[in-house]
């Protein structure tokens, strides 16, 4: 039987970055566009190129690296919005641009205060300017699902005959039943028929996204839009991983298939929560850590006999390690280290492997048993090119009298090597301290989190804050690895610091 294709419209960068702390950088962008390629997605969205100049450089920087995913840029139905959306995609080798306006009933007379007529005016405008930039136009319905079916079958072909290949739907406010949404499309589907591709974007919030999504399969969608991790919105969206593991899982339900290497799902999952410092809860399903996890003495006797008794998926289908084993040590060479990062799906430049290297070299010198995770930290902290403004040298904590706290710092800029201490109500607190009086920039932290890469004694502790600095428009997020929780501490704050800079530059460029 020939099985149709999905598309697999992935907006992680666009609205997962939307999720409250999911703040990302250029360089985290682009990182997270190069494996979301691997992973095989049809369609990127970017980010929404009119919104901020850091948007338009994020979408136009990954634009040049995509190879074979085509890349797109949100668009509201204002012709400077859509001219930005086509000069940020215009080097790309494979483009769409996605403009929308509201059609409800609620957002056309509150928001919009517009008459349908006049909408669907715009909307046709919108489109027809659209296609005259780029072959590949999108167009949404914003808030379709509170939208009258009547006013729907006016508007949709009219955009389509402006030029609109794909017609999106979305469930704005996630309010739509699974038997409901079905019924819509399918009616939508009745007269669109061949002359678009449907497509549909489900929000979370009454926890029926992923089941919508595949509700609307049924009915005729043929591209869902959805993010790594259920990121985005309020309570988020799709879950890619879990729309596709339920297409594999069930194929014998479904006369549809996807172009997604599956293998590659737990590497993406832990790349956007390790980027985002969002980590998916423990039960969730697919990546969750406890997703193949069997406390039962039952399910483990069960699972040690044959594993099909208690798992449906196998954690090597989507990529996740079964285990986590003894790698290298302080004596292994640099062939032996380059084998074990491309055994674990790692592909470096000469610099960034070098890099690498001469950190774990140094892990070596602190840690007895260094694990798969520890070599993957290390690698994640490598190939993020954000520019080194200030590096951390060194760091010291020691308690005084009164329960206080004192900590020296030492961080270099432009080679030189700057100074200072300062006295906090704890140690986190004094070490920040002393890098605003050292850097001249005073931050002010938002979230912190701090957790271990591995486990044992010695294991590598994994520090994420979110901090916000002056006249930034919002937080940014920095991340920090090391044997020593408050030298990880003061390494993710000199990164978010870093990210702060480079971001400033580029706006007031």
């Amino acid at each position: 039987m020939m099985l149709d294709d999905i598309v697999i419209f992935d907006t992680t960068l666009r609205d997962g970055e939307q999720s409250p702390g999911a703040s990302m950088n250029i360089e985290e962008k682009i990182k997270i566009a190069l494996q979301l390629e691997k992973l095989g997605v049809d369609v990127i969205e970017a980010g929404f190129a009119a919104s901020s100049k850091g948007d338009f450089e994020a979408i136009s920087r990954i634009a040049e690296v995509l190879e074979r995913t085509k890349i797109c840029s949100l668009a509201r139905a204002i012709p400077s919005d859509i001219e930005q959306a086509a000069k940020a995609t215009q080097k790309a080798k494979h483009r769409r641009i996605h403009t929308f306006i509201a059609t409800s009933p609620i957002h056309m007379q509150y928001k919009l205060k517009l008459s349908p007529s006049q909408v669907i005016q715009k909307a046709v405008e919108a489109v027809r300017y659209a296609k005259s930039l780029c072959d590949d136009v999108e167009f949404s319905c914003e808030d379709a699902l509170r939208s009258d079916m009547g006013f729907l079958r006016e508007i949709i072909p009219a955009v389509i005959e402006a030029g609109a290949s794909t017609i999106n739907l979305p469930d704005t406010v996630g309010y739509r039943l699974p038997a409901e949404i079905g019924a819509f499309i399918t009616e939508v589907h009745s007269f669109v028929q061949d002359s678009a591709l449907l497509s549909m974007h489900c929000h979370n919030d009454l926890g029926l996204a992923v089941a919508n999504s595949i509700a609307t399969i049924n009915a005729g969608v043929r591209q869902v839009e959805c993010t790594i991790n259920g990121l985005g919105e309020r309570a988020g969206n799709t879950a890619l991983e879990e729309l596709v593991m339920i297409i594999k899982t069930r194929k014998e339900l479904f006369s549809v298939d996807t172009h997604i290497n599956t293998k590659e799902i737990y590497p993406t999952s832990k790349l956007v929560a390790d980027i985002t410092g969002i980590c998916p809860q423990p039960n969730k399903a697919i990546v969750g850590k406890n997703a193949f996890a069997h406390e039962s003495g039952i399910h483990q006797d069960g699972v040690l006999k044959h594993r099909e008794t208690y798992e449906i998926i196998s954690p090597s289908d989507i990529g996740m390690p079964e285990s986590t084993n003894l790698v290298l040590g302080k004596h292994s060479g640099r062939a032996a280290f380059k084998d074990k990062i491309a055994s674990l799906g790692f592909s470096l430049s000469d610099d960034e492997l070098q890099a690498a290297f001469v950190r774990f070299k140094h892990l070596c010198d602190s840690k007895k048993e260094v694990f798969d995770d520890d070599i993957r930290a290390i690698i994640g902290e490598e190939t993020t090119h954000i520019p080194q403004i200030f590096t951390l040298s060194l760091v010291q904590v020691s308690v005084c009298s009164n329960a206080k706290y004192c900590a020296a710092v030492s961080i270099i800029r432009d080679g030189i090597e700057l100074s200072d201490s300062a006295l906090g109500n704890g140690a986190v607190d004094c070490v920040l301290k002393s890098i605003d009086r050292v850097s001249g920039i005073a931050g002010t932290l938002k979230d912190y989190k701090v957790e271990s890469v591995t486990s044992g004694k010695d294991a590598l502790a994994k520090v994420v804050v979110k901090a916000e600095f002056p006249s930034a428009h919002r937080a940014v997020i920095g991340h920090g690895i090391d044997v020593d929780t408050m030298s990880a501490t003061a390494k993710a704050y000199i990164s978010a610091l870093n990210s702060y800079l480079s971001m400033r530059d580029l706006m007031n460029g």
